[in-house]
């Protein structure tokens, strides 16, 4: 029950994260501008940090209720299932504009890119090299944190910090084969409508495997700190959902992108 005895879901106490929230991506949306058009990133450093500190605050107080304070019930959990599995298809329609544009592109190529697709000039990736790798190291990843997740509904602590362990490795593995990648690309997202969609499409996928690899790692954490259960993990669920999201972006940017676009 809730601590406000009226209702059987969780009432959130007063908060100030929620507004700090908001003031510190505003001072970082704002930051960006002004660092595109002014070259200087004080703002953008500065609501990063805020935003930041908002982040690590606001998760602390969710961990405490949850973990220590009971005020999780089961119809509060529903209620952030159901948060992320619409924040993930929220996802979904994201990725969806960048395959759009893609396909819009490469399927009816206009004179300027030469009637063609690569366009006259591009070099594209060996779909067999680096982004064949990746795309296994990702599948590993898929399943070392599925691993992980039958291992805590086992109660078998050992096994789950390992695998979870193991799956953060990967992910940053990932990240640094392509970190490479884009080092050593022939191409810049300025060539064209090609070398746009390849590095937002899949720069903003890296972006999510840095981001759900800090998801994990947290977990990691939480998990060594005794704080999931076989029956009470929803922290750790939800991070695993967003992982295999990230795993099935990769493979139709893989397909699409590296193989059928190249």
């Amino acid at each position: 029950m809730s601590t406000h005895g009226h209702h059987t879901y969780h009432l959130v106490d007063m908060s100030p994260w929620p507004l700090t929230g908001s003031i510190s991506a505003m001072m970082l949306t704002t930051g960006l501008v002004k660092w595109f058009h002014q070259f200087n990133m004080d703002l953008l450093i500065l609501g990063f940090l805020a935003t930041l500190l908002t982040m690590i605050q606001w998760w602390r107080d969710i961990t405490r209720e949850g973990t220590y304070q009971g005020l999780h019930t089961n119809r509060v959990v529903m209620g952030l299932q159901w948060g992320m599995i619409l924040f993930i298809a929220s996802e979904v329609l994201f990725f969806f504009s960048f395959f759009w544009a893609f396909f819009h592109s490469s399927l009816a190529p206009t004179s300027e890119l030469g009637n063609c697709w690569p366009p006259i000039g591009i070099q594209p990736f060996d779909p067999f090299q680096i982004p064949l790798l990746n795309t296994a190291i990702l599948l590993a990843s898929g399943a070392t944190v599925t691993w992980a997740h039958h291992a805590l509904l086992e109660s078998n602590h050992t096994q789950a910090l390992q695998s979870l362990a193991l799956t953060v490795i990967l992910g940053i593995y990932f990240s640094a084969l392509q970190a490479v990648e884009y080092i050593e690309a022939p191409f810049s997202i300025a060539d064209s409508v090609y070398g746009a969609t390849f590095f937002v499409a899949t720069g903003f996928h890296g972006l999510h495997v840095l981001i759900g690899s800090s998801f994990l790692l947290v977990c990691l954490i939480r998990m060594f700190m005794c704080h999931f259960s076989e029956t009470h993990h929803f922290g750790f669920e939800a991070a695993a959902w967003y992982w295999h999201f990230v795993d099935v972006v990769w493979l139709f940017l893989y397909i699409s992108i590296y193989w059928w676009g190249g």
